[in-house]
């Protein structure tokens, strides 16, 4: 048995929550998967995986084992990066998890960071905001991009620099002999049909506060934990949505769809790497950190948040 394989097979089973799943992430048959698993199980003495007709979690044990799993390999990896990376070169794997709404930002992110350090291989997820903190808890993840506001005194172990800060717009479409306007209230959007991200996602929690805040109450058309939902019920339905800005390239210079500004009240949430404090960084994230921190990549993260978008397609002289 080859511990840290197999080490690497569990973890992957904690990701996927699939048999199948973790083996095709792993490139290896289930039965190969689950095989390696029992021996562990054997030579621990113990039985870590509940199974059943389909995967059930963890033993106690077992989760003992994972924590301890993600700990060795992470080790592992700091060694391997140690190792084989010149100073200015920083070679390996680097794990980054995004809010959906953050996604097109987490991604000219990677990209840039990846042009900047070629040797660097991101893997870049989406999210939800319980899930980020719990992978930086469990070092499942590296580096978080998400909400500021969500940190508090509990997570005073976590580092937060802030991107960016996410503005919220009303994406509907364009209507013939509909008249032009430079903004839409709260108040006014809570009358028209939308589609919104589900109740669970952070991102939803800050629309409802702002519906709140107006004195409106609204029941969506349409509930979804896509944003690629939110896009595309505007393009092709009679739906309206909520979008932030990062998302706006995704709907600007369509003839069929305008999109406004929502005020009264004005939303401002600060997005924010979020990195576990209390462990020492790989070189492939101390890059990335530095690289977070760089006014030329902030500037750029500004640009393509929403305001400096939409302005420059509102009037483009």
């Amino acid at each position: 048995m080859n511990l840290f394989v197999t080490l690497k097979y569990l973890v992957a089973l904690d990701d996927h929550r699939h048999f199948g799943r973790a083996a095709l992430a792993c490139h290896v048959t289930q039965p190969a998967l689950s095989n390696a698993i029992r021996a562990l199980e054997e030579s621990f003495g113990t039985s870590i995986v509940k199974r059943g007709r389909n995967f059930a979690g963890f033993t106690a044990e077992g989760e003992r084992v994972l924590v301890s799993a993600r700990r060795i390999l992470r080790e592992h990896e700091l060694l391997r990066q140690d190792l084989s990376s010149a100073a200015e070169s920083p070679t390996g794997e680097l794990l980054i998890g995004a809010v959906p709404t953050a996604m097109p930002i987490a991604s000219r992110f990677v990209a840039m960071l990846q042009d900047r350090h070629p040797g660097i291989v991101p893997t870049l997820r989406s999210m939800s905001s319980v899930e980020l903190e719990t992978g930086l808890e469990t070092l499942a993840l590296d580096l978080a991009l998400g909400y500021a506001e969500r940190t508090d005194d509990s997570s005073a172990h976590r580092r937060v620099i802030v991107q960016y800060v996410e503005h919220y717009f009303l994406a509907r479409r364009a209507e013939p002999g509909q008249p032009r306007r430079d903004s839409i209230t709260w108040a006014e959007a809570a009358g028209l049909p939308l589609c919104l991200l589900t109740a669970e996602m952070h991102n939803r929690t800050i629309i409802d506060r702002a519906f709140a805040t107006a004195g409106a109450k609204v029941r969506p058309a349409i509930e979804s934990n896509s944003t690629v939902t939110l896009v595309l019920s505007v393009q092709t339905g009679r739906v309206s949505s909520v979008l932030p800005g990062s998302m706006l390239g995704q709907v600007l210079g369509q003839p069929d769809v305008e999109v406004l500004p929502l005020v009264e009240p004005r939303i401002e949430v600060p997005i924010a790497f979020l990195v576990h404090n209390l462990n020492p960084a790989s070189r492939t994230l101390s890059a990335a950190l530095e690289f977070a921190q760089d006014p030329q990549w902030l500037a750029h993260a500004s640009a393509h948040s929403g305001i400096g978008a939409h302005a420059a397609t509102v009037d483009p002289a």
